[in-house]
């Protein structure tokens, strides 16, 4: 999507750079950006050029405020008890838990037209508004504090909030 002309927003380097090359230049989703290299699939995607996306990183304060890490699901500890992240099982479980958490913010689009609902890598459906002079993430009313990178096969917009990723 072209920037509008009151926030040009970043530039496009035409050469071949991609969203894999730009993910870790923002220390403020690092976190997130550090996410994206453990799950394999997303790591090969923002790494293939030929293939566009729409990441929608936390900031690293967003993923710090949530009630538990993303590796973990409350389900796990009712079934299994302070033990279900131990051993190679446990260990499992966690990675299937933060994969399902990265895969929720990448959409498999770029650009990506307001109003276009579009699945997550995950399987959310979501789509993206303007209210009030800001980009809205829906469901769940998270807003865009900006578009940190525009590359040859997608974007990096970071966001105040964490998108739902049961």
């Amino acid at each position: 999507m072209p920037p509008s002309k009151e926030d040009p927003g970043p530039k496009s380097d035409g050469d071949g750079v991609i969203i894999s090359d730009v993910i870790n230049n923002e220390r403020i989703i690092n976190i997130f950006a550090g996410f994206t290299r453990d799950i394999d699939s997303i790591s090969k995607r923002l790494d293939d050029g030929s293939q566009n996306a729409t990441v929608l990183a936390p900031l690293n304060s967003e993923i710090l405020k949530l009630p538990r890490k993303p590796w973990e699901d409350p389900k796990d500890y009712e079934e299994l008890g302070t033990n279900a992240y131990g051993g190679s099982e446990g260990e499992n479980r966690a990675h299937q838990n933060l994969r399902r958490f990265v895969e929720a913010h990448v959409i498999p689009t770029s650009p990506w037209k307001e109003g276009e609902k579009v699945d997550s890598v995950g399987g959310g459906k979501v789509w993206w508004e303007n209210k009030d002079d800001k980009k809205i993430i829906q469901p769940g009313d998270i807003e865009v504090s900006s578009v940190a990178s525009r590359v040859s096969n997608g974007e990096v917009w970071i966001l105040k909030g964490v998108l739902n990723y049961k």
